[in-house]
């Protein structure tokens, strides 16, 4: 498995419900030789507490009883270079920044690059704090499809982010390989998600001695020209979608008309993995009615008697 909490980190949360919580982190002493990943969000596109949500499950939080859980998002880290990707740009940027300036700080604002997945409202829309009202910055490297290239480059406000030069777009194609550095490459690959703006894409992060996948959105995985099951054996870490637990979670509301893998369906179609396999599978991109995302919950327990994980904010993978 790969090694897990090379910092020692406490979370602390403010008086006040609204306001978002703070990070204090003891920095090891040494330096780390090897890339590494840092969780720096969980929740699905509206993050958690949930907008307009009266429910039991956010009501936790404004009681002092859950913590914030922040947008999907991870980090790669490369200490040697001293270069810092984001996987997907989130509305909770500001905080994730801090997050990683707290783990790993770097001049300047220390953004190698950003790699986005797809044009829903979390996984983009941080972006406007690259531009001149917050930190007006200069030719970030934007890594996206083509359509996602499209889409920044002619709608506004991003295509001022373009234009004035906050960011570079920088064009990724299916299944052909981003070498970052001599050491880290990216692969971006197709899945199948609702397109409305953007095609949608999973990350294979590789070095010489890992493989890491990253999939925060897909509708189900019998539409995919991939098998999951192969895809975690093929693997060393894989972080794929866990937005709903199981069907009948939104009440109300059909749950066809947002689709995506129940994490009950996906532990089904890994049933017949290795343990050794399936504790490669950390759930991320969890909804706010997914008792999986806040505390010690039932459906965790499930999940890890089952031995897979669900990922959890700050939590660090040497690759």
């Amino acid at each position: 498995m790969p090694g897990k909490n090379k910092w020692k980190y406490s979370v602390l949360l403010t008086a006040v419900g609204l306001m978002p919580f703070c990070f204090a982190f003891t920095k090891k002493t040494a330096t780390a030789p090897h890339p590494f990943i840092v969780v720096l969000g969980t929740a699905q596109d509206g993050g958690y507490p949930h907008a307009g949500c009266k429910k039991q499950c956010c009501a936790k939080y404004y009681e002092g009883k859950e913590k914030r859980h922040f947008v999907s998002c991870l980090a790669l880290v490369d200490p040697v270079t001293n270069q810092r990707w984001f996987f997907d740009c989130t509305t909770d940027f500001t905080f994730q920044l801090h997050a990683l300036d707290s783990i790993y700080p770097v001049a300047g604002a220390g953004i190698s690059g950003i790699f986005l997945t797809h044009a829903h409202i979390g996984h983009y829309t941080g972006l406007m704090y690259l531009g001149r009202e917050a930190m007006n910055t200069k030719n970030i490297p934007v890594y996206a499809m083509p359509r996602m290239r499209n889409f920044l480059s002619n709608n506004g406000p991003w295509s001022q982010l373009v234009n004035i030069h906050n960011i570079e777009i920088h064009k990724l194609e299916k299944d052909s390989t981003i070498h970052l550095n001599e050491r880290i490459s990216v692969t971006p690959f197709r899945v199948p998600h609702r397109d409305e703006y953007s095609e949608t894409v999973g990350f294979r992060i590789s070095t010489p001695t890992m493989n890491v996948i990253f999939i925060p959105d897909i509708d189900k995985w019998e539409k995919w020209d991939r098998d999951i099951a192969k895809t975690v054996q093929q693997n060393d870490l894989v972080f794929i979608d866990g937005t709903f637990f199981k069907d009948g979670e939104l009440s109300g509301m059909k749950m066809a008309e947002v689709p995506h893998p129940f994490i009950e369906e996906t532990m089904k179609q890994l049933i017949s993995l290795t343990d050794k396999d399936k504790s490669k599978v950390y759930f991320i991109h969890m909804n706010h009615t997914n008792p999986a995302l806040t505390g010690d919950s039932a459906a965790v327990k499930e999940i890890e008697n089952n031995k897979y994980h669900i990922a959890k904010e700050l939590e660090e993978f040497e690759l």
